[in-house]
């Protein structure tokens, strides 16, 4: 295992990390496929990656991400405290609900947490979490008090996690990237901010989709190619721990975008989106999140995908249909005819989850809150 320095923290992470969602066990209904493990089961698999080199476990607060931080509390008593580091988050906004969150989690894992993040932030709760007394100055006074020792920001927008690479407060950042969807990794790998905080990153397998069609070698091998700190993936089993953290003498060379495109093509037609995220709507369409929807639908999450595509894609394909300036298509440096694909998704939405078996509740939400209620994607 080889280790990477953690922005200006002065910790040394391995390079790719344990997340810890896949060995909870109960109802989680932002991960509808998870491996229902016991505790002495989760600690065999967190202890086989801590052999292989893992010092860092990533978790979510009880109950979002069922007991995976109660678990991960008891490997840290059983292996040692002070020989892992322990990244945690809680998705709340407001500085006295955070503040109270993190105190939860370290009482759940009886120990502090190395480093805490807010989770999910997006553009409706962006000010929440920056405002002075806002969750980012909770984190602040909880490393004072030694609750924890590194505040960090997580989200899946790039805008939101430049603002955190700005601000002092922010020690760490958490975002996502793999193969496919390359493009927030590439812009901060042209930003120098991102190199003074330590950057994990996440959905390295795409929600578990890209195994079936690369190596664990190009998926891990890609997301190291850019200047992170560390890669996370969600472990459940032995083996997949043995896949992640035993790779690294056989790194392979890393596919480039076209390449990924035309082994994808063979399957389905993918759109060209690497979600950049350069694209803007001027009605709130996430346009980047409609296509990776789109992606996720052919790469095998179908049912998952298109009731996340029904969140407003009727609208917005509407507005799309009325839009005459179309400021999209000149922001997407990939060319991609922005209108077109929108028309062509919200007819794939109409044939394989028509409007008579939608619950009435999807009916209202619209697409720019997609992101947004999709923190398992």
């Amino acid at each position: 295992m080889k280790y990477r320095r953690l922005g200006r923290t002065g910790l040394s992470v391995s390079e790719v990390g344990f997340g810890t969602i896949p060995v909870l066990r109960g109802s989680v209904p932002v991960l509808p496929d998870y491996y229902n493990l016991s505790d002495e089961e989760a600690l065999a698999v967190m202890g086989h990656a801590f052999r292989l080199g893992c010092n860092l476990y990533d978790t979510a607060i009880v109950p979002e991400y069922g007991d995976a931080e109660i678990k991960l509390g008891k490997f840290a008593a059983r292996i040692g405290r002070e020989k892992i580091l322990i990244s945690d988050k809680a998705r709340f906004f407001d500085g006295n609900e955070i503040y109270l969150a993190a105190k939860t989690s370290c009482k759940n894992m009886g120990t502090w947490a190395d480093l805490y993040f807010v989770h999910q932030v997006d553009a409706a709760h962006e000010e929440a979490v920056f405002q002075k007394g806002g969750a980012l100055d909770a984190l602040s006074e909880l490393k004072q008090e030694g609750v924890i020792r590194f505040a960090g920001v997580a989200s899946h927008y790039y805008d939101i996690l430049l603002r955190g690479a700005r601000d002092f407060r922010v020690d760490v950042l958490q975002g996502s990237g793999n193969l496919l969807e390359r493009g927030m990794l590439e812009r901060m790998k042209a930003e120098p901010l991102f190199r003074e905080k330590g950057l994990l990153i996440n959905k390295v397998y795409a929600a578990g989709l890209l195994p079936a069609y690369f190596s664990v070698e190009a998926l891990l091998g890609t997301v190291l190619s850019y200047p992170v700190s560390c890669a996370l993936i969600g472990i459940g089993t032995i083996g997949q721990a043995q896949e992640a953290f035993g790779f690294h003498e056989n790194m392979g060379t890393v596919p480039g975008f076209d390449k990924v495109l035309s082994v994808l093509g063979r399957d389905f037609s993918p759109i060209p989106c690497d979600r950049c995220q350069r694209c803007a709507c001027p009605r709130g369409t996430e346009i980047h999140t409609i296509f990776r929807q789109y992606q996720y639908f052919y790469l095998g999450k179908e049912y998952w995908a298109l009731r996340k595509l029904d969140m407003g894609i009727e609208q917005s394909a509407q507005w799309c249909r009325k839009c005459t300036e179309m400021p999209c298509l000149s922001m997407c440096p990939a060319k991609i005819r922005i209108p077109d694909e929108i028309q062509k998704i919200c007819r794939l939405v109409r044939v394989h989850y028509p409007p008579d078996s939608r619950p009435d509740s999807q009916g209202g939400k619209s697409v720019s809150d997609m992101g947004n209620q999709n923190p398992g994607a």
